[in-house]
């Protein structure tokens, strides 16, 4: 099974700290950081999945989608949009331009795109998260 997954995130250390992510759960990353990037990894590569931001510095998230499920060789493609808008009409919008998931950066993101990909078949081993660093800090 293709364990490829393409990312698309204008925000280098964002990127990093994904493909970190992904690596740890047995998956290769590709990066793209920005749409026309993501547009051609995508046709290149058919990664198993795209996770893709909102913004980015050429054109917006919600267009790389429309694009790739007007693309009859990307329109299979599951995409996962990962962004910091998290107003409902641009959940709404991302999910009728063809993404499978739409999941707001917040502390939990990180499991939601775990947890996803795991469902999806795509992460089969027992995910992994990151462990947090030890903290002297009490509640």
């Amino acid at each position: 099974m293709n364990k490829t997954v393409l990312v698309i995130e204008d925000s280098r250390t964002q990127a990093l700290a994904l493909q970190a992510l992904l690596e740890l759960n047995g998956l290769e990353v590709m990066l793209a950081y920005t749409g026309a990037d993501g547009l051609n990894l995508a046709r290149t590569l058919k990664p198993a999945a795209i996770v893709l931001d909102i913004q980015l510095p050429d054109m917006n998230g919600f267009e790389v989608c429309q694009t790739l499920k007007q693309w009859p060789e990307t329109a299979s493609l599951p995409i996962i949009m990962l962004t910091r808008r998290d107003e409902p009409d641009a959940v709404v919008q991302g999910l009728q331009l063809g993404a499978v998931e739409y999941i707001p950066k917040d502390v939990f993101a990180d499991s939601v795109l775990v947890g996803t990909l795991n469902q999806m078949g795509i992460i089969t081993d027992t995910p992994l998260l990151p462990t947090m660093p030890d903290s002297d800090w009490e509640w």
